[in-house]
């Protein structure tokens, strides 16, 4: 086995001991922009700022009945060719002292390569006799709430303040992860980490709240790839989804840059209420981080994913299916819809009033 892999395969959920094979590749920046097809379909701009990987065929609106991913889509930013999928999460951006914004960009997760993006797992069940099965056309799902103001009741989004070094172990939300952005110098920048539900209910490929048609076990563990017991109402087991960030925080680790009182500099760009007064905005509002979150659209080719979770193939590498190189899955970018600047220092994020 690949030393890469065999990194992943030892991987242990809850000191469970348990060798898990998972897909785990890199997802290069597709585009970063106001666009929603999943909660906003159709607006142009959307509220709030995304950043998004996988297939170029992501668009404003993507209508589930007449948009296929695999077909329209001539190129994806993913390691495997034909995962034409679309992921996209909120975006992390850095206040300084003087009220600008800056985004903070990402970086290529350990043992990977690319340009920024996100890793994203697909975990089976540590069963390996149980079945799972993959995604169909049309599927789509939400995890997270880009209004939340206070701790979610499970942990499906965390962050982590990583070592310089990067950490190989423990990818799941679990200790000393936190639902909030921590407040210290992260040496080896910031992870954020969402994880989707393992149980579908087998019949709705998407439902009003892109979140009642999926579930988390009813017992036993949701973040242990596909495991647990699925509640009566979601029986079909699915591959674990696992979105895995990687935010470039240390230009910022400089205590001249943070705010003078020492509070949380960092902010989600779906935090609606940073339009509130400098002194709310300076308050509980620096400290939280629960609006992170993360979107789905399935766009896998063929049977392709279903092969490669009953070949419970690990890591990067997946005989059952078709990779293309680093430089092809960079080279895969699109144009922004919406006409904003993004990078520069801005005086409000993308989608909030100018002066806050």
């Amino acid at each position: 086995m690949h030393w890469k892999a065999l990194s992943l395969a030892v991987w242990m959920g809850h000191g469970s001991g348990q060798m898990l094979p998972m897909l785990r590749f890199q997802c290069n920046q597709l585009v970063v922009e106001r666009l929603d097809p999943l909660v906003t379909p159709g607006s142009i701009p959307s509220p709030h700022l995304h950043q998004i990987v996988g297939g170029n065929s992501f668009n404003a609106s993507m209508d589930p009945a007449t948009h296929d991913l695999p077909s329209l889509s001539t190129c994806t930013s993913c390691t495997f060719s034909e995962d034409l999928s679309n992921y996209w999460t909120a975006v992390l951006f850095f206040r300084a002292r003087n009220g600008t914004y800056k985004r903070v960009q990402q970086f290529p997760n350990l043992f990977l390569e690319g340009h920024g993006g996100i890793t994203v797992y697909y975990i089976p069940s540590p069963d390996a006799t149980a079945n799972v099965t993959a995604f169909k056309p049309g599927f789509r799902m939400l995890v997270g709430d880009a209004a939340l103001d206070a701790p979610g009741p499970t942990r499906k989004v965390c962050h982590r303040c990583m070592p310089e070094t990067g950490e190989a172990s423990h990818l799941n939300c679990a200790a000393p992860d936190s639902q909030a952005l921590p407040n210290e110098f992260c040496p080896g920048g910031l992870r954020s980490v969402i994880t989707f539900p393992t149980c579908w209910d087998g019949q709705n490929l998407d439902s009003p709240d892109h979140k009642s048609h999926v579930a988390y076990p009813a017992s036993g563990s949701y973040d242990v790839g596909a495991d647990g017991v699925c509640p009566s109402n979601h029986p079909v087991k699915i591959p674990q989804v696992m979105l895995e960030v990687m935010w470039d925080t240390r230009p910022f680790n400089d205590k001249d840059l943070w705010p003078e009182d020492g509070s949380q500099p960092f902010f989600w760009s779906t935090n609606d209420k940073l339009q509130l007064a400098e002194d709310v905005a300076k308050s509980w509002m620096h400290r939280n981080g629960y609006t992170q979150h993360g979107d789905y659209v399935f766009g896998w080719k063929d049977d392709s994913l279903q092969r490669a979770m009953d070949a419970r193939c690990n890591g990067s590498e997946c005989s059952t299916l078709k990779s293309q190189s680093v430089e092809e899955s960079i080279g895969c970018t699109k144009l922004p819809t919406v006409d904003e600047d993004v990078d520069g220092w801005l005086t409000s994020i993308p989608g909030m009033p100018m002066g806050d």
